[in-house]
């Protein structure tokens, strides 16, 4: 049967109330997400199956559902297959709440927050950049998840979170810990959900951009949005590069945030404006990737993670033949960077969590990706590298303020929780960071241990309390851990497959 517009207008949307008939009729995941559910893992955990029914998935990838049907036959470990099967999909089955292919545009969520992080949303995709190659479906959604958040940082490139489009029809969240803030320059509302600054939001946006042209060598995203994006991000870095006075001690300031009115966090010290910094050759930030204060300007992580996305940005437009002058720019701040981080941060080669230019350093690490133990997950060193041991082998002690450990869970968490409560992420980093066979199955069992018995990655953990946890629906966590156990399957088969054998997905 043939429609005329009229018919096709009735049918669209008559499928629209279908659809969403049949999604008021699924459970919110938030508590979905807090309870088990049968069937139970055949390992000694016995975890539950968290995933929505198929009617209830936010998007479906055929080629996803048969990465976990490869790897619940490859692993040795039931539990540890029940953790991928959960973990794996969880985005795609819960957070893409809005998505347009017509529009090019997707509105990701972090899970129980109804707001899209520049941040979360980059790693949150992570774990399937190699099925992007092979599933056309997944790479057009990643495409329009680019070009949504390449309209965002166009318009707001200090903010991290924002809002569903206008397109998506969606009602725009109301953010109490945001309102009463003050930030400048000013931002819409309706637009930012959370206009806390940080530049490993920027990096984030720039890592799905190269991962998404690495994989599909498709430069079309390339369009207007994301040139404009690409401009505001060298605008921000010009501009955040700069040291607090010029010579001549007038107060430079390109944004400042307050605080106040309910916020999460407290204001940004010196009216909004952050601790003095000098010129180094580094980027400052306000806020960690935590969403925390910084204590002094210069993140080394998220320092170490801009350094290594301008240079795969200035691999990519070249390899599309596109943007040479920006191109040049990216090479020469990558360089100029990557030095200052070498020359300003290390010391006895540990390097410093922040520092500010005039000879302070704070010696701490967060769980929160980027993070000092995370450099070699970020590309920024190999593993191997003798600065990241030495670094490493201080954060995972006492010498770290946010290390703590009890009796069943340890780990690096920050002030974005409490000192007694580490992030399971961090466990998830230090397995990225080292090729010892027990020091990476010791932090795994440590994470699937401490799920609360449901099967999910959570934020953080009581040290003191193994069924006292925050965030149970943290889609992040999920892929993160979801990509390192695709990264063992490569580089460690023989540790947790059947057979020693790489498995890759989507080859």
């Amino acid at each position: 049967m043939r429609l005329g517009f009229s018919n096709l207008a009735k049918f669209a949307i008559i499928t629209s109330v279908f659809v969403s008939n049949s999604r008021a009729q699924c459970p919110d995941y938030t508590t979905y997400s807090q309870v088990p559910h049968d069937p139970r893992s055949t390992g000694p955990l016995a975890l539950p199956y968290m995933r929505p029914e198929p009617g209830c998935r936010t998007f479906n990838s055929t080629t996803v559902e048969k990465v976990i049907s490869d790897l619940k036959s490859l692993l040795k470990d039931p539990d540890l297959a029940r953790l991928f099967e959960n973990t794996f999909p969880n985005t795609l089955d819960t957070t893409v709440k809005y998505y347009s292919e017509s529009q090019n545009l997707a509105f990701i969520i972090t899970g129980d927050i109804t707001a899209q992080w520049l941040r979360d949303t980059a790693n949150q995709f992570a774990h399937y950049n190699s099925l992007l190659s092979v599933d056309p479906k997944l790479a057009t959604l990643v495409k329009a998840v680019i070009n949504n958040e390449a309209r965002y940082v166009a318009q707001y490139p200090y903010c991290g979170s924002f809002q569903p489009p206008p397109e998506s029809g969606l009602t725009p969240s109301i953010n109490d810990w945001a309102t009463g803030v003050t930030v400048n320059p000013p931002v819409n509302n309706q637009t930012v959900f959370e206009c806390k600054y940080e530049i490993d939001s920027l990096c984030g946006f720039l890592k799905l951009s190269r991962s998404y042209y690495n994989a599909t060598k498709d430069a079309s995203f390339m369009n207007d949005n994301w040139r404009a994006a690409i401009d505001q991000i060298f605008r921000v870095i010009n501009e955040q590069s700069q040291g607090t006075f010029d010579e001549n001690f007038n107060f430079i300031s390109f944004y400042n945030w307050t605080g106040g009115g309910g916020s999460l966090s407290p204001m940004v010290n010196n009216d909004g404006n952050g601790e003095p910094k000098a010129y180094t050759g580094l980027v400052g930030t306000h806020h960690r990737p935590s969403d925390d204060l910084s204590v002094f300007a210069f993140l080394t992580p998220a320092n170490a993670m801009l350094s290594v996305e301008l240079t795969n940005l200035a691999q990519i437009l070249d390899h599309a033949g596109q943007l040479r002058n920006i191109s040049q720019q990216a090479k020469e701040w990558s360089s100029k960077i990557e030095d200052a981080i070498w020359k300003t941060t290390v010391v006895d080669n540990i390097f410093a969590y922040e520092t500010n230019g005039l000879g302070s350093r704070y010696v701490m690490d967060d769980a929160n990706v980027p993070s000092l133990l995370s450099l070699p997950y970020l590309g920024f060193f190999d593993k191997a590298h003798p600065a990241y041991l030495a670094t490493r082998k201080l954060l995972l002690s006492h010498n770290n303020p946010y290390y703590a450990a009890g009796k069943t869970f340890n780990g690096i968490g920050g002030p974005h929780v409490d000192p007694w409560n580490p992030w399971p992420m961090s466990h998830i980093s230090a397995i990225f960071g080292t090729d010892n066979d027990q020091e990476i199955l010791d932090s795994l069992y440590i994470i699937a241990n401490n799920t609360d018995g449901l099967g999910l990655i959570h934020e953080s953990q009581s040290i003191y309390n193994s069924t006292s946890y925050t965030r149970s629906w943290f889609a992040w966590a999920n892929s993160y851990f979801a990509e390192m156990i695709l990264d063992l399957a490569d580089r460690k088969p023989e540790l947790i497959l059947k057979q020693n054998k790489s498995y890759k997905p989507g080859q």
